[in-house]
């Protein structure tokens, strides 16, 4: 491997570990204000909650139900399973499969332990839609950031062409933004719970990238292992 390829790998990887450091911290300061009912915290999701549910049509509240059953767990896991079997079929990469179920199904558990660690009631204002949960962080949320995060960390590496690295990455960043905001327009999450699932699932995705990248480059080096394109 060329060294300039080295360095460039070395410094996504610590970029990695550094985002995960900043993520968890910022998580950290984030989940306290929100179990401490903090005051600038209530502002700001009965601002953000009135402005988004003041924007309720018929239409757009289709879409936020469609929007918001893409980002289930039951299609989170179909869609899942269709990149797993993709990935599958791909000779060169065998390992990333791995790399896919520890960013989706790690989310998931930190998601159900942070759920039950801060028992945060679900929003009473103007329901469009039932959930049972807990609150803090969002599912969806979290689901959505760890899938299409993997995804377009997936997609960049393998699209040569920038301008297609560009689309599929804004096409991923539209698709998980879009989801939260369906769950906020339905009345079954405070827009803090979004952004705190951006943010643990953030951390989580990045933690599993940098953990991947140091294993890859290692088994390259060592066992002269798959490059991709």
């Amino acid at each position: 491997m060329p060294q300039w390829k080295t360095k460039a790998s070395k410094r996504h990887t610590a970029l990695c570990f550094a985002g995960f450091g900043l993520l968890a911290v910022v998580f950290i300061v984030v989940s306290m204000l929100v179990a401490s009912g903090n005051q600038a915290v209530v502002d700001f999701d009965h601002k953000w909650i009135s402005r988004v549910q003041g924007a309720e049509q018929p239409w757009l509240t289709q879409v936020a139900e469609t929007l918001s059953w893409i980002g289930s767990t039951k299609m989170v896991i179909l869609i899942e399973l269709l990149l797993l079997l993709f990935l599958v079929l791909i000779p060169k990469l065998r390992w990333e499969p791995l790399l896919v179920l520890a960013a989706t199904g790690g989310s998931a558990l930190v998601n159900l332990t942070l759920k039950n660690l801060f028992r945060r009631e679900r929003p009473d204002i103007h329901r469009l839609a039932e959930e049972y949960s807990f609150s803090f962080p969002s599912g969806h949320s979290m689901g959505a950031f760890a899938l299409y995060g993997i995804l377009a960390y997936l997609l960049w590496r393998m699209i040569r062409p920038l301008p297609g690295r560009i689309i599929a990455l804004a096409l991923c960043i539209l698709l998980t933004f879009s989801i939260g905001l369906s769950r906020i327009y339905l009345g079954v999450h405070y827009p803090s719970d979004v952004l705190g699932g951006y943010i643990a699932s953030g951390a989580w995705l990045a933690l599993t990238i940098g953990i991947f990248e140091v294993w890859r480059h290692r088994r390259e080096r060592r066992f002269g292992g798959y490059r991709l394109p």
